[in-house]
């Protein structure tokens, strides 16, 4: 048995859904959660000061004796995760490929969505990965960077989200898609306006759920998962106010959070 946590972690909030997933499926593990809100968006910045945020994030995680990373950010596994995998001697799962191969498996019409944050998008990784699994669906990307700070300011559901979805989506829909990745794990945050704006007939896919899943079976495969007699710990970590992200987080998780730690990411 292998009682150590696995990491997971996000520039912000949005990592939590993931986090919430992969308790339900795996409600034994504990997990480590960080959220670089005070840096966040990583969308918006340039490959360098991704990989060097990626980095000291997971080597904070790492002090916390884990013994596996979930790299819960789009942004950074379409920039880090190579990386990540050739200077870390540690199993460690993204979230690009289980959420495009969901999206191949939904998709009725080939037509597929992204939207993601600028530098996500700019990436074509979500393109890339659903072209290796069938290149005969069209693809239709949009970068969508004022979802995150939405996200972050606990908007989710209101008319000045509803706007902005929709400035962002229409072209979207226009286009005929009939499956949308939310290619940000800050964007499942803003379901319902997303579902207002797209209408029921264009499925939404969620890779934390898909992400969970990966994490489960990497669990089976290459490290011992916990003994079950033993309860799991949660622990939670911010880099900006930790009253603000005790508030969102209860919220988002659905239970009271009072335990978050606040962390100088610089120093690692």
């Amino acid at each position: 048995m292998d009682n150590r946590p696995i990491g997971v972690f996000d520039s912000g909030l949005g990592g939590l859904t993931v986090l919430k997933e992969i308790t339900e499926l795996i409600p034994t593990e504990s997990v480590v959660y960080f959220g670089d809100s005070g840096r966040a968006p990583y969308g918006i910045k340039s490959k360098e000061t991704i990989v060097k945020y990626t980095f000291q994030d997971i080597r904070f995680l790492l002090n916390q004796d884990i013994k596996m990373i979930v790299i819960a950010c789009n942004t950074a596994s379409a920039y880090s995760y190579g990386l990540v995998k050739h200077n870390f001697d540690i199993p460690v799962v993204e979230v690009v490929q289980p959420g495009s191969a969901a999206a191949v498996r939904e998709t009725r019409n080939n037509k597929i969505g992204i939207i993601g944050t600028t530098a996500t998008i700019s990436s074509g990784v979500y393109e890339k990965a659903i072209s290796s699994i069938d290149n005969s669906i069209e693809v239709y990307s949009k970068a969508c960077p004022l979802f995150v700070p939405l996200v972050e300011e606990g908007w989710w559901d209101n008319d000045i989200a509803y706007r902005v979805v929709e400035e962002y989506l229409i072209p979207l829909k226009e286009k005929g898609i009939d499956t949308l990745v939310l290619g940000c794990t800050h964007y499942p945050l803003l379901k319902n306006t997303i579902e207002k704006v797209m209408g029921e007939e264009v499925k939404l896919i969620n890779s934390a759920l898909e992400v969970a899943k990966v994490v489960d079976r990497v669990i089976k495969e290459t490290v011992s998962g916990r003994d079950e007699k033993i309860k799991p710990v949660y622990r939670y970590y911010t880099s900006d106010s930790v009253e603000k992200f005790e508030s969102l987080a209860s919220s988002l998780l659905n239970k009271e959070i009072h335990s978050a730690e606040k962390v100088d990411i610089e120093k690692y």
